[in-house]
């Protein structure tokens, strides 16, 4: 299986997944690579919000079973994951290492319950970031400035990067957010358009190097496309 399709939660992680994910796996193999907001993100009344999961998992399912050849993932924040999503609630009480995987565990068994002999489990790997999107971004400071013209912000951004062991380890609390972080030192921050341009400018192989879960994913990505035929 050499087709991807990544539901995305919104148009960040959609350019993210179309601009610079997509360009890396093609050229490690894959012939096809698509993002799919979830549950239709662009007619919402209200933006920026997960869906719940019923919804997503319906979408997910889906796709599943309509296209017996292709591999589907997901790409979401775990800061801003509904707790009705299965294992967010027990996330919350587990150390930082396990808190993405715990949930991912989850969505994978519900999954498999609900597809039965008829899944294949390696066709679904779902992704949980740590906390958000904005996180990688810390992957490279400078880079970071540069891809949103703001060398000045380098040294602040780095100052905070230099606090964690890694990216993803910035909190996820309302006020200290990777993205809250990055808004206090430029309010007119632009999150779709900056933080992709950022991204680009980083590139992938500095995010999966700073970024031990992101990496991971990627990982099982190369390996799917290697061992499905």
């Amino acid at each position: 299986m050499s087709r991807l399709l990544v539901h995305v939660e919104g148009e960040t992680e959609e350019t993210f997944v179309n601009e610079v994910l997509s360009p890396y796996l093609y050229n490690r193999g894959y012939s096809e690579v698509s993002a799919r907001l979830m549950g239709n993100a662009r007619q919402r009344s209200r933006r920026g919000g997960i869906k719940g999961w019923e919804e997503v998992r319906k979408d997910i399912l889906g796709h599943l079973k309509q296209d017996t050849g292709r591999l589907v993932t997901t790409m979401v924040d775990y800061y801003g994951l509904p707790q009705t999503w299965p294992g967010r609630k027990a996330a919350g009480r587990t150390v930082f290492a396990q808190k993405a995987k715990t949930v991912e565990a989850m969505l994978s068994a519900d999954i498999r319950q609900r597809m039965g002999s008829t899944l294949n489990p390696d066709r679904f790997i779902p992704y949980v970031m740590m906390h958000e999107f904005e996180a990688m971004l810390f992957s490279d400071c400078e880079g970071f400035g540069r891809g949103i013209s703001r060398v000045d912000l380098v040294q602040p951004l780095q100052a905070i990067r230099d606090q964690f062991a890694s990216p993803e380890e910035i909190d996820d609390s309302p006020h200290t957010a990777p993205s809250k972080r990055i808004e206090h030192l430029m309010p007119n921050y632009q999150k779709p358009f900056m933080g992709n341009l950022a991204a680009l400018e980083i590139g992938i192989h500095a995010i999966r190097r700073e970024c031990p879960h992101f990496e991971k994913w990627l990982e099982r990505l190369e390996h799917s496309l290697t061992t499905s035929g």
